[in-house]
């Protein structure tokens, strides 16, 4: 390529980059809001909860407390647990009893979902807690162990600059309305299908 053609090439690459700078800007400049934000993470494939485990390690850069909710996974032996306990300004809620398939009892499993969701009414109180992660969240709402709208109204409720993370496969349509942000992870291949189990670190 010659001289000329590579002046060319980076003229057009330069010219692409300021159209491209002066949309963001133009975005950056219109977005003047401020509030606490409800997200959702979703779909069939993996990385929901490790999403919003990241982000609880980026409001903790910030200085900011969080609460954490795990609603259907009743271990306390992963890596993020083992983590995130020893951080002064987290508070760590394991609710649930293992999957409903392990369990194999809907009285007991609704109960513990209930008795889970008043632990969360009183964060969802606490306007000193910045950051709320509900993980799994969806499975009690899509099996109906806890009443969507209830949640709904509680979320709406909350103190205006507190952020809540919901996390779990198939959320519903009336929580994916009422959230600020709905990301769905998909499914392409998973290690599990071929027969690897859980590994510490990257599934544990």
């Amino acid at each position: 390529m010659t001289d000329a053609e590579n002046e060319n090439k980076a003229a057009r690459h330069r010219k692409r980059m300021q159209r491209k700078k002066a949309v963001v800007d133009a975005a950056i400049e219109r977005a003047d809001q401020e509030k606490g934000l409800l997200l959702v993470h979703t779909g069939n494939g993996k990385g929901k909860s490790s999403s919003a485990f990241g982000m609880v390690a980026r409001a903790l850069g910030h200085g900011m407390r969080v609460g954490v909710a795990q609603f259907i996974k009743g271990r306390s032996d992963t890596g993020e647990e083992a983590f995130f306990r020893r951080q002064d300004n987290v508070t760590w809620h394991v609710l649930g009893e293992g999957f409903t398939w392990d369990t194999q009892n809907l009285e007991r499993d609704t109960e513990t979902a209930r008795q889970g969701w008043a632990v969360v009414q009183t964060m969802l109180r606490d306007p000193t807690i910045n950051l709320i992660v509900l993980d799994e969240l969806t499975y009690p709402l899509k099996y109906r162990w806890l009443d969507i709208n209830q949640v709904l109204e509680d979320l709406q409720n909350r103190p205006p600059m507190q952020h809540v993370v919901v996390t779990g496969r198939a959320a519903p349509e009336a929580l994916c309305d009422a959230a600020d942000t709905v990301s769905e992870m998909r499914d392409i291949k998973h290690a599990f299908r071929a027969g690897i189990t859980a590994q510490k670190g990257i599934d544990l």
